[in-house]
């Protein structure tokens, strides 16, 4: 039996503080009506389930070429069910509001994952999670030198939306809760795209203008970032070619696809990001054409429907989008999440966003107040910023080598259980300790590759045969040279 504590000198601190939110620079009041903050949230949330599911019929469908919809009626006749764009923040959101914790801590946050993720999951959070089972904890589990699609995965926008819609009016706030729950599998670039989103999502509360609701999405991306050029392109095309929307996606493709259209392309943060952006462009605020375009731009059409879908679910409203007749049963349906209700709506989803937001406007400084007989929220309205910036790759390896050669060798030297001898191969051979560690240790290093190899085949199936990436390839160079054997046939990981 393993134990969820991991030993501090594991621990980088590269993460957000747990507990209470960092208090951010307030602008002016912002004054809503409960019922229409209700509103605002539930409608970001029936937004994203309507995105996601509608979408999945047009995911990965249009690589080279746009799609050709041109009509469509959102539509939930059965009810919405778990996806991996929603139920991670369900499983979250959840526990937040159980345990009345906003940061859930990062080995509480693998403890989760062992209880309630192990199916239906892809790509970096799939690597992850077999990281978690080695003892590695967040964010270690979402940085590139240990998850090689953390660099470039979309994680950091499909699990972050709902960290916007409980904090409305308060984008650095929604930031640094999706920063906390993001960075489990992502770091650098996707990061800054958790920020992007989260951040216009909070806006949308206070404005439905596109253009502002960019403008402050954009003031929360490192300038130095491939995102923030991303979002500038975008608009810059839209704003040359109009209404035609073909012209913006294949400039988009031209500049952002680099990989031949592989899946480094199809799940990587740039096509999607920009996708997103552009459907809010050409959507011009309305929830089908929006959707219709992000749809229309692929790749990974769920995702950036999702996304645009929430921004466009706030500025609407709940009510709005009931008035229109679209077939929407209130159910949302658990297929995927372990320890988790079987018996969850949309609004009851929903009634524990409404439940944090309340949380959160407190933590800020704000209040609920009564006048003339109606609740409304008195918001510390922030400014939006940057809250996370760009760290560069060399200084973070620099550091992680530092935090964890002594601790690799001491568990070499003791040769103790058979999960630390595995966890100490695999962080050598990530930050090039192969060599000296073999040296040092001749005898104990072909017992931590054994332990790899035999306690933990997930591991070394994910190294060999899940990490299609130009990070994993030069991770399997590295497992290679350090004596680590390729299995012989690939298997599926749930």
């Amino acid at each position: 039996m393993t134990s969820n504590r991991t030993s501090p000198r594991w621990k980088l601190v590269l993460t957000l503080c747990a507990g209470l939110l960092s208090p951010a620079a307030w602008g002016e009041t912002f004054e809503i009506p409960a019922e229409r903050l209700r509103d605002q949230i539930r409608g970001g949330l029936l937004g994203q389930m309507l995105g996601n599911l509608n979408g999945l019929p047009h995911e990965m469908k249009y690589i080279d070429e746009p799609g050709n919809v041109t009509s469509y009626t959102p539509a939930l006749p059965d009810g919405a069910r778990t996806d991996d764009d929603t139920d991670f923040e369900w499983v979250y959101i959840k526990v937040m509001q159980d345990e009345n914790c906003l940061l859930l801590p990062p080995a509480r946050i693998a403890q989760l994952w062992k209880e309630r993720i192990n199916t239906r999951i892809w790509c970096s959070n799939q690597y992850a999670r077999q990281l978690m089972d080695l003892g590695l904890e967040p964010p270690l589990t979402g940085l590139t030198l240990f998850n090689p699609w953390a660099d470039f995965n979309i994680s950091g926008q499909f699990i972050c939306e709902t960290f916007g819609l409980i904090a409305p009016a308060m984008p650095q706030t929604a930031a640094q809760l999706g920063l906390n729950y993001t960075r489990v599998t992502i770091d650098g670039e996707p990061a800054q795209t958790t920020q992007l989103f989260t951040t216009m999502i909070a806006q949308a509360f206070v404005t439905s203008d596109i253009d502002e609701i960019l403008d402050a999405g954009i003031a929360a991306i490192d300038p130095a970032s491939v995102v923030h050029q991303i979002v500038r392109d975008v608009r810059g095309w839209h704003g040359q070619h109009g209404d035609d929307w073909r012209a913006t996606r294949q400039r988009l493709k031209d500049k952002y696809s680099k990989h031949r259209g592989a899946m480094r392309d199809r799940n990587g943060y740039e096509l999607n990001t920009g996708a997103t952006i552009a459907a809010l462009l050409y959507g011009r605020g309305d929830f089908v054409p929006t959707l219709i375009a992000a749809f229309n731009f692929g790749w990974d059409a769920d995702n950036s429907a999702a996304t645009a879908g929430t921004i466009i679910g706030v500025t609407k409203g709940y009510r709005w989008m009931l008035a229109q007749g679209w077939p929407i049963v209130d159910r949302y349906h658990n297929t995927t999440r372990q320890n988790m209700p079987m018996d969850e709506t949309i609004t009851s989803f929903a009634d524990r966003l409404i439940d944090l937001a309340e949380r959160v406007i407190g933590e800020q400084e704000g209040r609920r107040i009564t006048e003339d007989g109606s609740i409304v929220y008195r918001i510390n309205r922030q400014q939006p910023a940057c809250v996370y910036p760009l760290q560069a790759p060399d200084a973070q390896i620099a550091g992680l080598g530092v935090a964890m050669r002594n601790e690799i060798e001491r568990t070499l030297e003791r040769g103790t259980t058979g999960q630390e001898m595995a966890r100490a191969a695999y962080c050598a051979i990530c930050l090039d300790m192969t060599d000296s560690m073999q040296a040092k240790h001749p005898q104990q290093w072909p017992r931590a590759l054994d332990a790899l190899t035999t306690d933990y085949p997930n591991v070394v199936q994910a190294i060999f045969y899940h990490a299609p990436t130009p990070q994993g390839d030069a991770l399997r160079k590295k497992a290679l040279a350090a004596g680590l054997q390729k299995p012989a046939t690939r298997r599926d990981l749930w």
